[in-house]
């Protein structure tokens, strides 16, 4: 069974959803693509998890760095989970481009390509907000592209992790800090 729970955030309502010690959902209200993975049965409900992510977002939202997010469990095709997976390495404060992610992905899977346009379309389905951190992603030459939760709050995220959204520039295919994250290891989160 499902659970959710409202957030009040300073960029506006939230919900959480949950199952057990996982959260499976966060979505600003109004954003595209909203509840798309909540179960058709669900309830209100409290969890351990809604109150380590509210504490969580508390941090965030102070523009403080809230260390190691809660446990998530998204639900999605396999692509779309190798896609959000890759958006939980991308360290705060930095962005990445669609195609690097793709490139990424390819390499990691060891074929050959991976549509950029593939990745947008997990990138933007992804269903929990902030703590897979798809607003770190921007187009190939740092442009700001859509966001589920609106174009505004995008740019307050970043802003809020110290990036200047007027001049972005997305890192090059060998950004030292992805590529040490690659090799060392398992990573707390």
């Amino acid at each position: 069974m499902q659970y959710v729970c409202r957030y009040r955030s300073p960029l506006g309502g939230i919900t959480l959803a949950g199952e057990g010690e996982c959260l499976t959902g966060l979505w600003f209200d109004g954003q595209n693509y909203f509840a798309a993975t909540l179960s058709s049965e669900y309830r209100e409900g409290v969890l351990p998890v809604f109150d380590e992510t509210m504490a969580w977002l508390e941090l965030y939202f102070q523009g403080r760095d809230p260390g190691t997010v809660p446990l998530l469990r998204p639900s999605g095709s396999p692509f779309r989970l190798a896609v959000w997976e890759m958006l939980r390495r991308i360290p705060r404060g930095e962005v990445v481009s669609y195609g690097w992610i793709a490139s990424e992905i390819a390499r990691e899977k060891g074929s050959g390509r991976v549509s950029a346009r593939a990745v947008g379309g997990a990138v933007g389905h992804n269903p929990i907000s902030i703590l897979i951190p798809c607003h770190r992603v921007v187009g190939r030459s740092g442009s700001l592209t859509g966001y589920a939760g609106g174009i505004e709050r995008k740019i307050r995220l970043l802003s809020l992790e110290g990036v200047d959204p007027e001049n972005l520039r997305t890192p090059p295919p060998h950004c030292k800090t992805m590529e040490s994250r690659r090799s060392g290891g398992p990573e707390r989160r």
